[in-house]
């Protein structure tokens, strides 16, 4: 059955670049984005890692760790380090999983049930869906969830402006438009009466009776 919205993250105990890991124990009490990718030594793969290297203290300021997965070992990953500085400039300091026995991806529904037990022999077509993130909570259920396919890179400004969003409205009876960023306005959900919204908010905009708007909360 495939995961879906507040599933809990299926745990597991995986080899990586950092060493061996629990993922429940290793998300601690913040957010966690398990991202995965479809082989090393691959330009769009590289483009990627490099860009979240980059991103890795953006990730930090929300209190979310960053994970890579992929079905080649950790020695592969420990190579690929060098081309993926060299491209993006920028050096990847977060924990590679090297899933070589596909058990992380199945658990994650990243590869179809047949793609076998082992990495042998794949190439990048045999992992077209395995360019997934996973954005999990401190309450360790699945916040957010993301499919690329292979020739497509990720925008991982995306991935920060939804925990943006994530965040916000897990503190604040509110929901966050369409392309919506830090410090635009927001929507009032409808569990919030427009008594308890003045008090909540202050102020706000009836656009129409459904769609009510205030200013975005602080922290």
């Amino acid at each position: 059955m495939s995961l879906r919205i507040n599933d809990t993250a299926p745990d597991f105990t995986a080899d990586t670049t950092q060493g061996a890991i629990r993922f429940h124990e290793w998300i601690g009490d913040g957010y966690a984005v398990l991202f995965s990718h479809p082989k090393d030594f691959t330009p769009v793969c590289t483009t990627e890692l490099g860009t979240m290297a980059g991103l890795e203290d953006e990730f930090a300021k929300r209190n979310a760790k960053i994970v890579g997965i992929s079905v080649d070992p950790v020695e592969s990953h420990e190579r690929w380090k060098d081309d993926i500085r060299t491209v993006t400039g920028h050096a990847v300091n977060y924990p590679l999983i090297g899933d070589t026995d596909l058990k992380v991806a199945k658990l994650y529904d990243m590869l179809p049930a047949e793609a076998g037990d082992s990495c042998e022999g794949r190439t990048p077509a045999d992992n077209a869906t395995v360019r997934s993130v996973f954005v999990i909570g401190p309450d360790k259920k699945i916040k957010l969830i993301l499919t690329y396919p292979m020739s497509t890179g990720r925008n991982f400004q995306e991935i920060l402006r939804a925990i943006d969003s994530i965040q916000l409205t897990a503190k604040h009876q509110v929901a966050t438009p369409a392309d919506w960023k830090q410090g635009d306005d927001v929507i009032i959900t409808a569990a919030v009466s427009n008594e308890d919204a003045v008090r909540r908010f202050g102020s706000y905009e009836t656009i129409l009776p459904y769609i009510r708007k205030t200013k975005q909360p602080a922290a």
